[in-house]
């Protein structure tokens, strides 16, 4: 195996670790608006949708490498397909990126969703909000750029694999068409000598007649 090869499916491997998140934490609100009969934001789905088919994608081409190499081209370029699809993504929830997801406040504070509260003492108390939907867009944010660079390291690497093997198939090609033609060569030389052959003993026995015949008529 090539050092481009080895490199690319370390990079595939490293794709399919970030995409799981994204797939894992999308696919928890697209659950909650079914659930609740609800439509799904496009700026969740439209993220979703191309985790889900990057995934699939990355784990097809790496349990199928030995098989995909020989294409690399066609791989290079659905690399370069799902870098633009996750450019869109990442831009329909740009709106995540300056989102303020932590929130610190003394006194009395309630909150109903990923919140704890800590003591710091002489009765006062502080309490740290979280906010758990905040945290997770912008986690699924952050890893979808981050996929984007990956996909598109890959689509380099898989060009460098393309370049490895693209004369792989040529060359059992051409090996096959010179053993055909030495074979057709060697049953023509064979059929020329089997006629040659055939066409002798009639020759000799058209000359072994010839002679009879003239032999019998001067004995006559």
């Amino acid at each position: 195996m090539a050092l481009s090869g080895f490199l690319f499916i370390s990079w595939r491997i490293f794709e399919i670790i970030i995409l799981i998140p994204i797939v894992g934490m999308l696919a928890y609100f697209v659950h909650i608006y079914v659930k609740n009969a609800a439509l799904t934001p496009n700026y969740i789905l439209v993220l979703f949708i191309v985790a889900v088919l990057a995934l699939a994608w990355a784990v097809a081409t790496l349990l199928n490498y030995f098989r995909a190499r020989h294409d690399a081209f066609f791989v290079a370029a659905m690399d370069l397909a799902f870098v633009g699809a996750l450019i869109a993504g990442v831009v329909v929830l740009r709106g995540i990126a300056n989102a303020n997801c932590v929130n610190f406040s003394s006194g009395s504070f309630s909150t109903s969703l990923g919140s704890f509260r800590a003591s710091i003492g002489n009765g006062q108390s502080a309490s740290l909000a979280v906010n758990k939907t905040c945290v997770m867009l912008k986690a699924s944010w952050a890893l979808a750029i981050i996929a984007i660079l990956a996909f598109f390291v890959t689509f380099l690497l898989a060009l460098l694999v393309h370049r490895n093997h693209r004369n792989d198939d040529k060359v059992v090609v051409k090996r096959e068409y010179h053993t055909s033609r030495h074979g057709h060569r060697r049953s023509t030389s064979r059929g020329a000598r089997g006629s040659r052959d055939y066409d002798r003993p009639r020759s000799s026995q058209g000359r072994s007649t010839h002679r009879s015949s003239s032999r019998r008529q001067y004995y006559v």
